[in-house]
């Protein structure tokens, strides 16, 4: 059987000596997605095509705890919608959301619009 003793008082390693922990881009892109989906079907419940979000990031480690995250999201938007409304949404939700989840600031998030749907369009026109 084996038996643990408690940690002795000069084991206590100062906290900046502990080393780091780096949350990996591709954890905060699907983080980033997943918040802007969210924001999308909250904002537009039942509506196609609002859930698909694509990001991209820059992370740096100069902010701590753990970086700095510039995101870039390109979304697909029902037409007609408020479409500047829906980009700040998306904007404030993503913030907040990996700022909570990934414990990063969060710098910048560009909200592209990738594509508008409207269901009085055919599949052929295009919204100019």
């Amino acid at each position: 059987m084996a038996t643990v003793s408690p940690p002795s008082a000069g084991a206590d390693v100062p906290a900046g000596e502990r080393g780091a922990t780096r949350v990996a881009d591709r954890v905060v892109a699907k983080i980033a997605a997943r918040a802007a989906r969210e924001a999308l079907r909250e904002a537009a419940p039942g509506a196609p095509g609002d859930a698909h979000a694509t990001v991209t990031v820059a992370h740096r480690d100069v902010h701590p705890p753990f970086g700095e995250a510039r995101l870039r999201i390109a979304v697909e938007l029902s037409y007609p919608a408020p479409i500047g409304a829906r980009c700040g949404l998306v904007r404030r939700h993503v913030t907040e959301r990996v700022r909570a989840l990934a414990g990063m600031t969060v710098a910048e998030v560009a909200v592209q619009v990738e594509r508008l749907n409207s269901p009085l369009l055919t599949d052929r026109e295009r919204v100019r």
